[in-house]
């Protein structure tokens, strides 16, 4: 795809204090008398909508004839909100409200016709999203992780969730008082470390963060520590049962690292209440193998267009 075929946008709602930046993806043929149906596409925890929201499966989505839309989480990427590198579960999931607000706004969208995918933790808030906005029709969650689970299985190294909330508490006050803005780094210092680390989520974030293969100024995988202590209590499982009830597709490699993306997948896919669900376990796959590559990504989209052909 061209770059005829994307815009960048920002856009901000009635009931919104900052703008939402993000890279609308047409189909090739694209003509705005005609209506589609549209794809929200949502970036990993610590990413940019340039990554592979966007120029991976929101690219290949295009081409299918959807309308798609890769944003930029508020307080990260080129989106507004104060302060910066935020990680705000609630606020994640509502961003993805937001832009269907502005979706539906699009005479050439069919509002009847929208579906959600996220990549990582955006596909964990992707799960998030389906349980309370009903315009989204269908969701596919690629390489999901429930992002609060992550957070509390992470902090037992460090005392147990309790402790890093009574870190979070102290840093928020010294902040309140004048010292400067915390930021902690999810990464590994250098290649070499993430070798010695030895889990294969660790290596491969660096290679995708770190390196010429998918490096972009908003994609840090950094964070701001005071305002932590939401994802601390966030759960993406928290009434599946009830309240996900749209058709699904979850897809993760078996290769299971650090991050917890395999264990996550299978939770949703026995918790969803969806009467129609799919599970799509890639033999041989890694995180993030479903990032960017053929094996990984390129698999996946096999799957993933048929279900949103057949869905929405």
């Amino acid at each position: 795809m061209t770059n005829d075929h994307i815009e960048h946008i920002t856009f901000r709602n009635a009931d919104m204090y900052w703008d939402i930046a993000a890279d609308v993806y047409f189909p090739p043929s694209f003509d705005a008398e005609k209506t589609y149906p549209a794809i929200v596409s949502a970036h990993p925890i610590g990413s940019c909508k340039e990554q592979t929201s966007g120029n991976i499966y929101a690219t290949r989505l295009a081409e299918e004839g959807y309308v798609v839309i890769a944003f930029d989480a508020s307080f990260q990427g080129e989106s507004g909100g104060e302060p910066r590198r935020v990680e705000w579960p609630a606020q994640r999931v509502e961003d993805f409200s937001r832009v269907v607000d502005y979706l539906v706004t699009l005479p050439y969208v069919d509002a009847d016709r929208i579906g959600v995918l996220g990549v990582c933790g955006g596909g964990g808030y992707t799960w998030g999203a389906l349980k309370v906005e009903r315009r989204f029709k269908a969701g596919v969650s690629i390489t999901g992780v429930n992002y609060g689970r992550m957070m509390r299985d992470n902090a037992q190294a460090a005392g147990g969730p309790v402790a890093l909330l009574e870190a979070v508490a102290a840093q928020r006050t010294a902040e309140a008082r004048g010292a400067a803005q915390a930021i902690n780094g999810a990464l590994a210092p250098s290649a070499e470390v993430a070798q010695q680390i030895g889990d294969v989520d660790v290596i491969e974030a660096f290679d995708y963060y770190c390196t010429p293969r998918a490096q972009r100024p908003n994609g840090t995988a950094t964070f701001d520590v005071a305002h932590g202590a939401a994802a601390v209590e966030w759960d993406a499982f928290h009434l599946a049962d009830v309240l996900l009830t749209q058709p699904l597709l979850i897809v993760v490699g078996d290769v299971q690292g650090a991050f917890g993306a395999y264990r996550d997948g299978l939770a949703m896919y026995e918790k969803a209440g969806s009467e129609k669900k799919q599970l799509l376990v890639l033999e041989g796959v890694t995180h993030y193998d479903l990032y960017d590559q053929p094996k990984g990504a390129g698999v996946a989209l096999e799957t993933v267009i048929p279900f949103f052909a057949e869905n929405l």
